[in-house]
């Protein structure tokens, strides 16, 4: 074995300060790899990347489709088509938790062969968060099993994930042979199939109900100790103030909010008490004679008698009452049904932190929900651990799920502009987010972009152009023919994710250059003495899949795609099913929440632990890796 040269060891230094980057997270992973890409480039005597090939990966064929994909999932998503098929399953499964399940999977599971799987799962969590709460069904025994059926689906095809079109890449790049669009279809539909009979019946089993169907928001996110109601005293300094005067546009009050602030009438605020440490309490809702006013919205001055809903744990809002002079109602008398059925403006709903969101890194204080758009946070739920105190100091993260009291009328805006995606509420939510449309329903107007989308695929099936200028053609016609506006057009694209993949792109050809992927090759091919090229396979499914799980997917095909080629060539046998069976590994990385994109988007709603990824995950994964390591080795013998 030939000894490791200094540029390889420089290559794996970078792969090793990565891949720490990649676990913590204490830069996004589309900036690490950005950083990968700059270092390569810097580099270049030891690494063999010149700058003008670590930047071709912006021209590279992979993330050109996935580019123009992205755009055409849009346009199919905005006709209606990935809601009617929700709506269309509320109808024919009647509320049986085992036909609404098999429906679920079967549908998305498809459905991901053809269009982003994002935009389907983001679409079918508040369909199947409704059905559960409608039905009495735990959200927790349908959501993981949505995520996965996604995962499984994006086998199906050369467009399924961004990781098939990648592999792709790759494979031109190190063997002269790319996939066409139905490669991957022969192997991918047996890996549907045997997923979804795993999720219908074993992991149906597995799953659990994190969640219990018949809770409502404030007995879901246990918020018994942390609403409370307060009475204002004739001597309260609050009696002819507004909320958002006397607390500082509505924030929890403090000596600065008051000492601070400028007066905007005079000395109004200046007799109001001062208190040394922010008091961690929002007031919700204002009742008066019966009727309910939002308290981050009115301009309706206090009144003795007035009622005060708040959030706040018991010493916060004994310091308050006590700081404002407030009597306190039993904590027994806040309820969902005091905060949903107001008359005011204000609902309940909750929301999640996709790993897209211009939430992300940002805590609550920095972004000003409350004082931007008069959204207030109750809660916010990581896995199963549930935040309610302190929140404004909290970093949110992909996957959180957030516990809101939010106008009607600013959730729309809050989605559009990339802030969350919307799980739970009201129907009025919902209808303000889709414009008050009517229920789902398909019309002439979305045969055009499903039509679009059917050719792309038709062209490239039958090579009559590459696929990425038949996916360029599509997103030119849709469009032109009004089906997409331009402005949509560039922000369905996942910026992050293309940073990820360009940055990433060059790091397989350092491998390459530097000898790093021949000698981890050598290294492996040891266990040929022992093991048969079958076995050899299942290994690198295994550690793919395990890898994948910890860092992202489109990382461990970099970096696991020329190794297990090297290997393969090492051993004298054919390379295209040794990095095939990578490809289908990391695609389908159950083990953790962090594995997939639709894994954390479930993550919160469903209430999940870390540990029920692996639970129900880990026995579908080694069945896939007995599955696939022998469909690929039986249609690519290698």
């Amino acid at each position: 074995m030939a000894p490791l040269s200094t540029g390889a060891l420089v290559v794996f230094g970078l792969v090793a300060v990565a891949l720490a980057l990649f676990v913590t997270e204490w830069l996004p992973p589309d900036m690490t790899a950005i950083g990968v890409l700059v270092s390569l480039a810097v580099l270049e005597p030891y690494t063999g990347v010149p700058a003008r090939e670590a930047i071709a990966g912006f021209a590279s064929p992979a993330v050109v489709t996935i580019v123009a994909m992205y755009i055409l999932s849009a346009g199919v998503e905005d006709a209606g088509v990935v809601d009617w098929l929700g709506g269309r399953l509320a109808t024919l499964t009647g509320g049986d938790e085992g036909r609404l399940l098999a429906a679920i999977v079967g549908t998305t599971g498809i459905s991901a062969g053809f269009v982003n799987n994002t935009p389907v799962v983001a679409v079918f969590i508040p369909l199947v968060t409704g059905l559960s709460e409608r039905y009495g069904i735990s959200p927790s025994t349908l959501l993981l099993p949505l995520s996965y059926a996604a995962m499984l689906g994006g086998t199906l095809t050369l467009i399924g994930t961004a990781t098939n079109l990648l592999a792709s890449d790759i494979s031109r790049a190190l063997l002269n042979e790319p996939f066409s669009m139905f490669t991957l279809t022969p192997v991918g539909v047996v890996v549907l199939l045997v997923g979804v009979a795993y999720l219908l019946t074993v992991g149906r089993a597995l799953v659990p109900e994190r969640i219990h169907p018949a809770a409502d928001f404030t007995e879901e996110f246990d918020m018994d100790r942390h609403l409370a109601q307060l009475v204002v005293r004739e001597s309260s300094p609050l009696v002819g103030r507004t909320v958002t005067d006397a607390l500082d546009d509505g924030d929890t009050a403090t000596a600065d909010s008051v000492e601070g602030t400028p007066p905007t009438d005079g000395d109004a605020l200046l007799d109001l008490p001062l208190v040394e440490e922010p008091i961690d309490v929002d007031i919700l809702q204002i009742d008066h004679n019966g009727e309910s006013f939002f308290a981050t919205a009115t301009d309706r001055p206090l009144e003795p008698g007035d009622v005060l809903t708040v959030r706040g744990n018991t010493q916060a809002v004994n310091q308050f009452g006590e700081t404002y002079g407030l009597r306190q109602l039993s904590r027994e008398s806040v309820t969902e049904e005091l905060l949903a059925e107001s008359g005011h403006p204000g609902v309940l709903a909750e929301a999640v932190i996709s790993n897209e969101s211009r939430l992300l890194g940002r805590t609550l204080a920095d972004v000003g929900l409350r004082s931007r758009f008069d959204v207030t946070v109750l809660a916010i739920r990581r896995g199963d651990t549930i935040i309610r105190e302190g929140l404004a100091a909290v970093e949110l993260s992909a996957g959180d799920t957030l516990f809101l009291q939010t106008p009607v009328d600013e959730i729309g805006h809050l989605e559009e502009e990339g802030y969350l995606v919307l799980t739970e509420g009201p129907p009025e939510l919902f209808d303000v987010i889709h414009d008050d449309e009517a229920p789902p329903s398909l019309d002439a107007r979305a045969l055009l972009p499903i039509g679009i989308l059917v050719a792309v695929v038709a062209l490239a099936a039958l090579d009559a152009v590459p696929i990425y200028i038949a996916a360029l053609g599509g997103v030119v016609t849709m469009v032109a023919s009004g089906s997409l506006g331009a402005s949509r057009a560039y922000d369905a694209v996942s910026w992050n994710v293309v940073f990820l993949l360009v940055g990433l792109l060059p790091l397989g050809s350092a491998m390459q250059a530097t000898g790093g992927a021949a000698f981890v090759g050598d290294l492996l091919s040891g266990a040929a003495v022992v093991l048969p090229p079958l076995a050899l396979l299942a290994l690198f499914y295994l550690l793919s899949a395990v890898v994948a799980s910890i860092i992202t997917p489109v990382a461990t095909i970099v970096l696991m795609a020329p190794i297990a080629v090297a290997t393969a060539q090492d051993i004298g046998v054919a390379g295209f099913p040794f990095l095939l069976v990578v490809t289908f590994a990391v695609a389908t990385a159950f083990l953790t929440p962090i594995g997939y994109q639709t894994n954390l988007m479930v993550y919160g709603p469903g209430g999940y632990r870390f540990t029920d990824y692996a639970r129900v995950g880990a026995p579908l994964q080694l069945l896939l890796c007995a599955v696939t390591t022998v469909a690929v080795s039986v249609v690519w013998p290698p």
